[in-house]
């Protein structure tokens, strides 16, 4: 879903889901690995922490991260009673941003790796994503081993690399136990496809957003 930072759009965006527009909640994302908790006992108001995940069991809420460009992550328990969304460019994923959503679906809900799902959407793809070896060496500071770094840098030109975030995903989430078959990747690129999804590379401050957003559905395990 496609948006501006406009009111009556996220009024929309909360009726397409079925909550209200308070019940729609987001995070100020500062490109890290931290993640929000918005339980069914959540404070009211929802303080829109800064994060780049948030988790939930809420199912009188929906949550949702912002990209353009970056890579919208969503997962959800395979009965759907606990959900994530995480927001992760290349800062958040040299962090694990996408594993920490995994880890605290665990941690705090008791969500096993191997019963999540995950669906990665559109964001700028390998054959547009063009960085700088000091973006490289920002994930080996991060402690990622150099063969991984070989599978997600691709050289093109001298201190140039086309950076593969979808890999990149796909690798970290089966990494924290999810397993192959329960990932989806739309492999859409943002950059490519400018006309219908909004690209920062392209538009720059004048790019919009895009909206990645899930609920829970309120089921619990029998037993």
């Amino acid at each position: 879903m496609t948006l501006r930072d406009d009111a009556r759009e996220w009024a929309g965006v909360a009726k397409a889901i079925g909550v209200s527009v308070d019940d729609l909640l987001l995070i100020r994302q500062v490109h890290e690995s931290t993640v929000a908790v918005a339980s069914a006992d959540r404070p009211r108001p929802w303080p829109r922490p800064e994060a780049d995940a948030i988790v939930s069991n809420d199912a009188t809420a929906a949550i949702a991260v912002r990209v353009a460009d970056c890579v919208p992550i969503l997962l959800a328990e395979e009965t759907g009673r606990v959900v994530a969304a995480v927001h992760a460019g290349w800062r958040g994923t040299s962090r694990r941003a996408v594993i920490a959503g995994v880890m605290a679906m665990q941690s705090r809900y008791g969500v096993r790796p191997e019963l999540v799902l995950a669906a990665i959407g559109p964001s700028i793809g390998p054959c547009c994503y063009e960085v700088s070896d000091s973006t490289r060496q920002a994930f080996r500071d991060a402690g990622h081993h150099p063969d991984i770094l070989d599978r997600w840098f691709t050289p093109t030109t001298p201190g140039k690399f086309h950076l593969d975030l979808w890999r990149a995903t796909r690798e970290q989430l089966e990494g924290a136990g999810v397993p192959p078959s329960n990932i989806y990747v739309a492999e859409m690129c943002t950059k490519t496809h400018a006309a219908t999804f909004h690209s920062y590379r392209v538009d720059g401050e004048q790019a919009g957003r895009m909206v990645g957003v899930v609920k829970a559905n309120g089921t619990r395990e029998k037993g």
